[in-house]
């Protein structure tokens, strides 16, 4: 039986979540195409990029760089598809169909929509002497920030659903959006993205993330209302 989420304890009101979405929809979405254009069009942000990526890597350091290297692994597209299974099996033992279909449309989709911003803009990782990294993939927008968004936004939605204390919510807010920095700050410090491409697959798989929560709810209440 598919479990419905007026099932779960939670006092949020529907409607200031669905205005905080479409406003996190409009934002990021926004966001994305600014950077987008300016990577497009060689403007300033890539100015910035080569000086930053530059400046971590000059100043890299051993312990830090091992660290980072544990994060950038631990997000990697096989690490979060076993995490992603992992929490999905979980999420249906719960019998929380919802949520699993909105796993599986947030984190397929998106990455799926990353791949093809990746093959319409083609751009050139950073390229150094001494790498930490050798990729030969695109670098816009970060495949390792898309999954660490998708998969920690839709973690927190659901434990922010669980929830009756504002507290916890905004501790899970917070975990999400420290885990996405951390996996995001991973990339720009190896040298395997630019900082406009974390901040790009960020911004473009929030903008999916909202469209797919509120994709299934849409279809859940139609087949709540047909039942009635």
């Amino acid at each position: 039986m598919t479990s419905i989420p007026a099932s779960a304890p939670h006092s949020l009101s529907p409607r200031a979540l669905a205005i905080a979405g479409w406003i996190a929809f409009v934002v990021t979405g926004a966001i994305f195409f600014g950077l987008a254009w300016n990577v497009s069009s060689h403007d300033t942000i890539v100015s910035i990029d080569a000086k930053v990526a530059a400046w971590l890597h000059t100043h890299a350091v051993v312990p830090l760089t091992h660290v980072m290297m544990v994060v950038t692994h631990a997000n990697s597209t096989v690490a979060m598809t076993a995490w992603a299974v992992l929490f999905a099996v979980i999420l249906w033992r719960m019998r929380e169909r919802y949520w699993v279909a909105s796993l599986a449309l947030a984190l397929g989709g998106g990455m799926l929509l990353n791949v093809a911003i990746k093959e319409a803009y083609e751009r050139a990782r950073p390229h150094f002497d001494d790498p930490f990294l050798t990729l030969h993939s695109y670098s816009f927008p970060s495949g390792h920030t898309a999954g660490a968004t998708l998969f920690y936004g839709v973690l927190a939605a659901f434990m922010i659903s669980r929830s009756r204390s504002h507290g916890r919510r905004a501790a899970w807010v917070a975990f999400a959006i420290l885990a996405i920095a951390l996996v995001a700050f991973s990339r720009i410090y190896l040298g395997a993205h630019y900082l406009s491409d974390v901040l790009a697959a960020a911004c473009s798989s929030t903008a999916w993330l909202v469209l797919s929560l509120a994709t299934v709810r849409t279809i859940i209440h139609r087949r709540m209302e047909r039942r009635a």
